[in-house]
């Protein structure tokens, strides 16, 4: 350990600056990927001798307060300063995690400390290396992502020497004793819409068996006493759960003027991300685990220090046919949004403009939505949705009124003197959640959606009841009609189940 001390000791708290190495590996050896990224921290930041290194954690994890949280956890924020600095709180996090527990894939979100970009970079070249082994990216779902949605691209530089994800994931490798896929994402912007784009790009895979991990530290560079002044006032935000607190806090401090504050949080883009995807859920609670600065370890002076805080996110189990999460005056104005849609662009050839005075944050928030119209006689006469929107829902509703009423391949385009013989039925989609056996599938209950070598299909919940089929037909059905995988494809397959919100002017206007 002596060695390890005296690298330590000629660090600085948080490095600004790293010699700098090659992320990607020139020539295959032993088996890894050329593309592999590779450890750009390992020997400053954290042991680079994977006994050294496992000793360390080891240390880390006996002294961590054991998990007693009530509900699943879904998401944790751990520091990602030097380990003798931040990975007692770092544990902290980790620990509340159960060992045994086999996560479909970690997203792993941090925040740029060296280059800007317009959204956020995912890697999808290769997987991740440290000391203690190779850690697999699902590549396929991270080149997906950043084909569907326009914030995210594949920068190298983003990721090369950036040490917020990698020095997470000997946390992982450690204390998961099942394997894991990451999905290392590096956000490079700090404009609050655009992360509330990459919040909605993300929001489907929230929850289930993912696990999301954000990387941050707090306050960087006050004295001791103001750092965990400043500290606590945001984690309170941050527990709070409520985006617009945590933005008001980092204000707050600021405006105080504490001395040398470079920042109250330098990885608030990918909190603030994860905040805007759990922000109004009832189910979803966050807890204050642990908190430190660099002043408390060995190391550390009380002159300029670094913050350190461990938060966890719960989820408890959601009571069957909850339905709170649209009011009726929400449905109403959607409803009215499609109406107006569909007379404006079908008559008059041009879309309504839309006052969002008084909108819900529902309403403003990315979501999957379907829109069907019906004839007066109830025949079917288009159905069109969106799964992964990076749009509000309010202008998710209103573009697919448009694309049922003109784009849908099964019928000729809505006439203008159809129009008000139309009953406009909406589907607002609850976030997609991975099953493994069809027995998690409930039938009449669930929507499924299908995803098999780049191809995807989905049936909406209703679709049982107006076909009247068995599970497995549904299934079948959706694999060979939807998805064009064949009628067993669904089988292995990448499954996941939704429910719709279903509400229509018939029902609710009494059309």
């Amino acid at each position: 350990m002596n060695g390890w001390r005296t690298t330590v000791l000629a660090l600085m708290i948080e490095a600004v600056s790293l010699v700098s190495c090659n992320s990607q590996n020139a020539t295959k050896m032993n088996g890894v990927s050329l593309h592999n990224r590779q450890p750009a921290v390992a020997g400053s930041f954290y042991p680079a001798d994977p006994a050294e290194l496992t000793g360390m954690l080891r240390t880390f994890f006996e002294e961590a307060p054991e998990a007693r949280l009530e509900g699943e956890v879904v998401a944790l924020i751990a520091p990602h300063a030097g380990y003798v600095f931040s990975g007692a709180v770092a544990a902290a996090s980790y620990r509340q995690l159960p060992r045994d527990k086999q996560f479909d894939r970690i997203f792993l979100i941090g925040t740029s400390h060296y280059v800007h970009l317009p959204g956020a970079s995912i890697y999808n070249e290769g997987n991740y290396e440290t000391p203690l082994g190779e850690v697999k990216v699902d590549t396929e779902l991270a080149t997906q992502l950043i084909r569907e949605h326009k914030v995210f691209e594949f920068d190298p530089s983003a990721h090369s020497r950036e040490h917020s994800l990698e020095v997470q994931l000997p946390f992982l490798q450690y204390w998961l004793k099942k394997d894991f896929r990451i999905v290392p994402v590096v956000i490079g912007t700090q404009d609050p819409s655009v992360i509330r784009k990459i919040a909605g790009a993300l929001a489907p895979y929230f929850g289930g068996n993912n696990l999301f991990v954000v990387s941050t530290d707090l306050s960087h560079y006050p004295t001791y006493d103001h750092a965990k002044v400043a500290d606590e006032h945001v984690l309170q935000a941050v527990v709070s759960g409520r985006p617009s607190q945590l933005l008001q806090a980092l204000r707050d401090n600021e405006a105080r003027g504490y001395p040398n504050l470079l920042t109250s949080m330098c990885g608030w883009p990918g909190v603030l991300a994860l905040m805007e995807i759990t922000q109004d859920r009832k189910d979803i609670t966050y807890h204050k685990v642990l908190y430190r600065n660099s002043g408390d370890a060995p190391y550390g002076d009380h002159q300029r220090v670094v913050g350190y805080g461990a938060v966890v996110v719960t989820m408890k189990e959601k009571e069957e046919g909850s339905d709170d999460y649209l009011t009726r005056e929400d449905k109403l104005t959607l409803l009215r949004i499609a109406r107006k849609t569909l007379e404006e662009r079908i008559r008059h050839g041009r879309l309504p403009e839309i006052d969002t005075t008084g909108f819900s944050r529902n309403l403003l928030e990315p979501a999957g939505a379907f829109v069907t119209l019906h004839t007066a006689r109830g025949e079917l006469r288009g159905c069109i949705g969106r799964f992964l929107p990076d749009e509000p829902l309010y202008l998710v509703v209103r573009d697919m009124t448009v694309a049922a009423a003109l784009q849908d391949y099964r019928f000729p385009p809505v006439t203008p003197d159809e129009v008000d013989n139309l009953d406009i039925e909406i589907s607002v989609l609850t976030p997609l959640k991975r099953i493994h056996s069809i027995d998690e599938f409930k039938l009449g209950r669930d929507g499924i959606y299908m995803v098999k070598d780049g191809r995807s299909g989905t049936f909406l919940p209703q679709v049982a009841d107006e076909t009247h089929w068995t599970k497995e037909e549904f299934l079948g059905h959706c694999a060979r009609d939807k998805a064009g995988i064949g009628w067993d494809g669904w089988r292995d397959a990448e499954l996941y189940t939704y429910q719709a919100i279903v509400f229509s002017e018939k029902e609710m206007l009494g059309k």
